[in-house]
């Protein structure tokens, strides 16, 4: 288990997000060094200090506050002035997708611009839900009908970018999302706001379907020199059986969570998580850290070096992370380390449950089989501005049963791990010397 939480103030244990996957006897002199960096650094302004009045002067508390909470998780490039051209660069973007759904729809390798525009009408009324009262109501009916006007109009453009062998799922789903916004337009007559939502959703199912079925085998290749890893060359869905150690105040004694690993954007780091799932090497493994920022597991011991070990040596798994406007995924350097300031993923870590693998603070090419949830939304993380992104690897989400996550604790229990769907898209290694 990743020990050093103790040798952070309350400040550090609520915002750390940062993993480190060596033992804790391993980290303190780790430990004492940064702390002595980041004292040199914030002299002059204490950890309870307010707002700053300018805002410059605001990311800048910002960088360095998230560096002081970093103390003993971070990697050493979290040095705060290292850190500072990071945060200035990227904290300038727009609204960020939030949801896990939506942004595994935005992350398929799809070039279909009816069936995105169709997409963006839908999720855009998650926005509009937020006005109060019944002025949503207008937006969101103009919304569904420009969504059914692009469906009627814009069949054929849709239909002909089906995968041959996925037409008739395409097909099928074209076909009730037509539908679905027929029964959606209807709605909005009745005016029912409350009902709105949950037609949403079910058109957006529709439309991950017809998104999925266009995509037309594995989009790249994987660099050769990773043919000794397992690979994802696509998508599966995980569940998680969960129990609690003991039974929460509100009657809960555990529940399930269901995880999308998404192997088009990292096949390499998915295809270790799928692999272990299908090993059993979750089942009976604790959650190892639970600080209200972060959820953690997947650490067999010391014995084991901390990681996944196999003949005698630990995997390790290179750090893999797919940019916007990339063809293929950046290896074995973190964003910063190249210089990337700002790029940005295409799955960022700003959904509730972005489930990421966990690493040493300065080896990013040491994970193994440790995984974290995050969870927080996006609160210190607007989009572009998200000091977790392009450092670690994100892999999937959590699409069901998020609201377990804030009630795990450490010694609650994955009773058990398994493959739902997508296992055929696992590649297994390849051992030999055409590997080496």
């Amino acid at each position: 288990m990743l020990g050093g939480q103790q040798l952070c103030s309350n400040h550090c244990r609520n915002h750390a997000a940062f993993v480190d996957a060596r033992p804790a006897t391993a980290r303190k002199n780790t430990v004492s060094v940064q702390r002595r960096q980041i004292l040199a650094n914030t002299s002059e302004k204490s950890s309870e200090q307010g707002a700053a009045t300018t805002m410059g002067d605001t990311l800048k508390s910002l960088a360095m506050g998230l560096a002081a909470a970093a103390c003993v998780l971070a990697p050493s490039a979290m040095a705060p002035p290292e850190l500072m051209p990071w945060a200035e660069a990227r904290l300038v973007a727009g609204d960020p997708v939030k949801n896990a759904r939506a942004i595994l729809r935005y992350a398929l390798p799809i070039q279909n611009t009816s069936a995105r525009r169709i997409q963006s009408e839908l999720e855009g009324i998650s926005e509009e839900l937020r006005i109060p009262g019944s002025k949503a109501l207008g937006p969101i009916q103009g919304a569904v009908k420009r969504a059914h006007n692009i469906v009627n109009l814009d069949k054929d453009k849709i239909a002909k970018d089906f995968a041959p062998d996925k037409k008739d799922a395409g097909m099928r789903a074209l076909k009730d999302l037509d539908t679905s916004l027929d029964q959606f337009i209807e709605l909005m007559e009745r005016k029912d706001k409350q009902e709105i939502p949950i037609k949403q959703q079910e058109a957006l199912g529709f439309v991950s379907i017809i998104e999925e079925a266009m995509v037309k085998g594995f989009p790249y290749e994987v660099p050769k020199q990773y043919a000794n890893l397992p690979q994802l060359k696509g998508r599966a869905t995980v569940q998680m059986d969960i129990k609690l150690k003991e039974a929460r105040s509100d009657g809960v004694s555990g529940g399930v969570l269901k995880i999308v690993a998404d192997g088009y954007n990292a096949p390499v780091t998915a295809g270790n998580f799928i692999d272990l799932v299908q090993r059993g090497f979750y089942n009976n493994m604790e959650i190892q850290r639970a600080d209200g920022f972060i959820v953690q597991t997947g650490d067999p011991g010391p014995e084991q070096d901390n990681g996944f070990k196999e003949n005698g040596q630990v995997r390790r798994i290179p750090f893999e992370v797919m940019v916007k406007g990339d063809k293929q995924p950046f290896y074995e350097e973190t964003l910063e380390d190249a210089g990337r300031f700002t790029d940005q993923p295409i799955l960022p870590f700003n959904a509730y449950g972005t489930m990421a693998l966990a690493r040493g603070e300065f080896e990013a090419n040491s994970g193994s089989s440790q995984v974290f949830w995050l969870l927080k939304e996006s609160e210190l993380t607007p989009s572009g501005a998200n000091l977790l992104d392009g450092r670690y690897a994100v892999f999937g989400y959590v699409v069901e049963g998020q609201d377990l996550l804030t009630q795990l604790q450490v010694g609650d229990t994955i009773t058990n791990a398994k493959i739902l769907e997508g296992q055929d898209y696992l590649l297994e290694p390849k051992i030999g010397p055409s590997s080496a």
